[in-house]
């Protein structure tokens, strides 16, 4: 209790309370030594140490009572590492202990003198002093705490005063370290402390560290104290397991320790792992668990979690009627939503046994519309998954209902069982043909789709595996992929369809081309050109591999971007413009013509309202201009120094043209935000630029029955 007190206090930064809270401590008359070195080692640690050296000697009648040898030693040695006033009092209890425990060492004198014991005039951390000296020799280990970490001494002198340390942040050489120094700045450490392991014989403790992650965990918290996961990594990683090993390490060693009795484990990620003072029994995990849950949900969340990571409590009768006692509190409640009835019902029912409810389950279940929003509100994922096995049990409509849910139902394991229980009693035409909503609506269905696709990739179903039908996935893949660059809730399907698409070097893409013939593979290249979240350098490696698998292509390909009418290029400052205009229309212009348009029916009779018809038509046309822009920046590009290629006339290019007159015009084309004639600048959709893409420097071309020439060709980023 006064441990956090003391904690408070050194927090709040109040000296006078802080003392005055110091005093009410010593004047009590219980007794308790870990408390006692609890609050000492606050106040060693702390800004305060100056202030409480005249005052600690308080503690010391306490301090005497403690019984527990090793917990008296460690509270006096503290109360003389802080105290300032060296008192007869301290000097005699110092001396006494010393002589009690240490007077049989041959070099106990000696020792005595090296800790000013003799001199009596500042003996201040004598006992650690007299601790270090016991504890200096050949390849025991110190820590050391001013930045060089762990130590291994090398050798030592009593008669120079002198210790040789290998020190493991100190590369390279030993340390001469003189006994007025270690005393400032040594602290002991047993060879069995995790840093003494991880210094001294790190390969077994990695070896331990892999096969009994718990106890070296427990080792780390005894010996280093509460530590967050991200301090836990950072004193693990590399040091005794490699980076790219630790996140698996870690994921399967979270599990244990959570499991285990001696080792607190946190809610919350920020806070630090700690050790308990004493195992922890089921009933306080249980009662910990329940502990300030007050919703249906939140309880049932606590009972699977409890029953998940500890199946034990399934096995003892009075725990699994504790968590049903606590489940059934809520089937009472007036006005209960059906899908919290259903699931308190279907964990009694499927995972504590209790068959009491099996009726009212049953007609529940046979009666439940809506069943895809009831189970978008099951939280625990077993429990839906019992939901859709109860289904197909109990309704001879189950696979109407597994068909609808099929599409839209998350997670994947969830789609998987359903997909499985349809195959096993539909015909194959039947489920190709329902499958095929996939690649018609690839929009509609995006998760589906893509769990399909992987599964069409990985050769997990029968059905689709032709080399057109994984075509026909591919190209699906790939509306859906330009489709979701402008749904920012989309934004985590976006990543993983990247990933699986350009992972290791585009795995699948390579292997696609290599099999597909040449006209889908430009199918794909016009395709992949839509989608945004390809970069620059995504597509002219995809334009590399088409080219490898099909050389053909390097010749039809030439400038192809450049007559690609579905790309509208840009510069950047033109994309950035009209994205700010889109922005401005949406967010600023359609909410002064709402306030517009309400402003004008307040004015009543809506027929004679000259102010409402002209705010209706500013409505309609500020919908047209954000839906032609909308398209238009759905395919957009920002053209680059890479995408120009200056050796015949396309986007992003200055040419000079030779007119029948004999004049030569230069004239830069671009996209169409871009284009403005009066500056030389042309759309590459005007009439005048189709008629002279692709040409080379010395080609001519016709247009309006006049001969022009293309005089010579350069990038406009070159101006």
């Amino acid at each position: 209790m006064y441990t956090e007190e003391f904690r408070s206090q050194l927090a709040a930064r109040d000296s006078s309370k802080l003392l005055q809270l110091w005093h009410e401590y010593c004047q009590g008359d219980i007794v308790d030594g870990q408390e006692i070195i609890d609050i000492l080692q606050l106040i060693k640690q702390s800004d305060f140490i100056t202030v409480f050296g005249q005052y600690v000697e308080a503690a010391l009648p306490l301090a005497l009572l403690i019984e527990d040898p090793k917990i008296k030693l460690e509270a006096l040695r503290l109360i003389i590492d802080i105290q300032t006033t060296n008192s007869e009092a301290l000097y005699h209890t110092t001396m006494e202990t010393l002589k009690n425990l240490f007077s049989s060492d041959p070099a106990f004198l000696e020792k005595i003198r090296l800790v000013s014991m003799r001199s009596r005039e500042n003996f201040q951390g004598a006992i650690s002093n007299f601790l270090l000296l016991n504890h200096i020799k050949k390849n025991n280990f110190v820590l050391h705490t001013a930045g060089w970490g762990v130590g291994e001494i090398i050798d030592f002198s009593i008669l120079r005063e002198q210790i040789s340390i290998e020190f493991e942040n100190v590369q390279g050489h030993k340390k001469e370290i003189s006994f007025k120094n270690a005393f400032k700045t040594l602290i002991p450490i047993p060879n069995t402390h995790f840093l003494a392991r991880r210094f001294g014989c790190p390969d077994l403790l990695e070896k331990d560290t892999k096969e009994n992650p718990v106890e070296v965990v427990r080792s780390l918290l005894s010996d280093l104290g509460p530590k967050t996961a991200a301090e836990i990594k950072d004193i693990l990683v590399d040091l005794v397991i490699p980076e790219e090993e630790y996140s698996k390490w870690w994921q399967q060693a979270r599990g244990k320790i959570k499991k285990d009795a001696l080792i607190d484990s946190p809610e919350n990620p920020k806070l630090p792992f700690s050790l308990r003072k004493g195992q922890v029994s089921l009933e306080e995990r249980i009662e910990k668990a329940f502990s300030g849950k007050k919703s249906l949900s939140d309880v049932l969340q606590a009972a699977n979690s409890l029953i998940r990571d500890f199946p034990e409590v399934l096995k003892v009768e009075a725990s699994k009627e504790t968590l049903s006692s606590k489940i059934k509190g809520f089937l009472a409640t007036p006005n209960i939503p059906q899908a919290d009835l259903l699931q308190a019902l279907l964990f009694l029912d499927q995972l504590l046994g209790v068959t009491d409810q099996q009726e009212m389950l049953k007609t529940i279940i046979s009666e439940l519309t809506n069943i895809d929003k009831v189970l978008e509100q099951i939280e625990i994922l077993s429990l839906k998954k019992r939901l859709l096995i109860a289904i197909r049990t109990l309704r001879s409509d189950w696979a109407s209902i597994f068909w609808h849910l099929l599409f839209v139902i998350e997670p994947n394991q969830l789609r998987d069982y359903i997909l499985k229980e349809l195959v096993d009693l539909e015909s194959t035409e039947t489920v190709i043909s329902k499958l095929r909503q996939l690649l018609e609506h690839p929009k509609n269905y995006p998760e589906a789709l893509f769990w399909y696709f992987q599964k069409v990739l990985n050769g997990d179903e029968k059905y689709f595996q032709d080399l057109d039908s994984k075509g026909l996935f591919f190209e699906a893949l790939l509306i859906l992929f330009s489709h979701l660059d402008y749904k920012p809730e989309s934004r985590d399907l976006l990543k993983k369809i990247y990933a699986l698409l350009t992972g290791s070097r585009f795995e699948v893409v390579r292997a696609l081309f290599k099999a597909a013939p040449v006209d889908f593979v430009s199918e794909f290249l016009l395709l992949s050109s839509k989608c945004q979240g390809f970069s620059t350098h995504d597509q002219k490696i995809l334009k590399s591999l088409a080219e490898v698998a099909h050389p053909q292509l390097a010749k039809e390909g030439k400038n192809q971007h450049s007559q690609d009418t579905h790309t509208l290029w840009t510069t950047a400052e033109s994309y950035a413009k009209t994205h700010e205009r889109i922005k401005k229309i949406g967010t600023v212009d359609m909410v002064e013509n709402a306030k517009e348009i309400e402003t004008a029916r307040a004015h009543g009779d809506l027929r004679e309202n000259a102010e409402y018809k002209s705010a209706l038509e500013r409505r309609s046309r500020l919908q047209s201009e954000l839906r032609m822009l909308s398209d238009q920046f759905r395919h957009a590009r920002i053209i680059t120094k890479e995408d120009i290629k200056t050796d015949c006339v396309g986007v992003g290019t200055t040419v000079g043209i030779l007119t029948p007159k004999g004049d030569v015009n230069e004239y830069t084309i671009l996209g169409l935000w871009d284009a403005n004639p009066e500056a030389s600048i042309l759309s590459v959709q005007s009439k005048f630029v189709q008629a002279m893409l692709g040409k080379q420097a010395g080609e001519s071309f016709s247009f309006k029955d006049e001969e022009y020439k293309v005089a010579h060709i350069k990038s406009f980023l070159e101006e």
